[in-house]
């Protein structure tokens, strides 16, 4: 946490509302991402966005400076969301860490064939397609860039959980890409 933000965290503790503005411009951006990718609609992730601001300010007196601002308003946002979502809690709950056999890793004449722009908005596509829980782990992982601890907390399981999720998204998308390549 910069010393700017630890300040302004201070100042809004205090009851001073532009602080808290200033806060909410440099974390709006990314509550709203993480609220879309987790509900899949604009208007919800818009009103779970505004809701999760407004239980930061009434919460704010919790937050300890040990951690980070951003992990503690994300968890924030993904209960909010969560609690809209009762099936994306479950299906984090269900995932186990049952062994998947490494797929073949994909070759490189697809990259070589299609433009850069067409691939990553087929790579979205694919991650779209994803279910739920994978889609909200490669999302925090790969757009956020947060550690594998940050996910954990985050979303409340066990790294190990979390680094499986991840594996597994990545399989689907590998078999995903494969069954690409040998329609090419």
């Amino acid at each position: 946490m910069d010393v700017n933000e630890t300040q302004l965290i201070r100042q809004a503790r205090h009851g001073d509302t532009q602080a808290f503005e200033q806060l909410v411009i440099q974390h709006e951006h990314f509550v709203y991402n993480l609220a879309y990718r987790t509900l899949g609609n604009a208007e919800d992730a818009a009103d779970a966005a505004q809701d999760a601001f407004i239980r930061a300010w009434q919460a704010l007196h919790e937050f300890r400076e040990q951690s980070q601002f951003r992990t503690w308003l994300y968890r924030i946002v993904l209960n909010l969301c969560l609690n809209r979502v009762p099936r994306l809690r479950r299906q984090l709950n269900d995932l186990t860490h049952d062994e998947i056999p490494d797929l073949p890793e994909p070759a490189d004449s697809i990259a070589a064939t299609l433009e850069q722009k067409e691939q990553r908005a087929w790579l979205h596509r694919q991650i779209d397609a994803l279910p739920e829980q994978y889609r909200l782990l490669i999302a925090l992982r790969y757009q956020d860039d947060l550690s594998y601890e940050e996910i954990a907390e985050l979303v409340g399981l066990p790294i190990g959980t979390v680094k499986t999720g991840l594996f597994r998204a990545k399989a689907r998308l590998r078999e995903t890409l494969s069954a690409c390549q040998e329609q090419i």
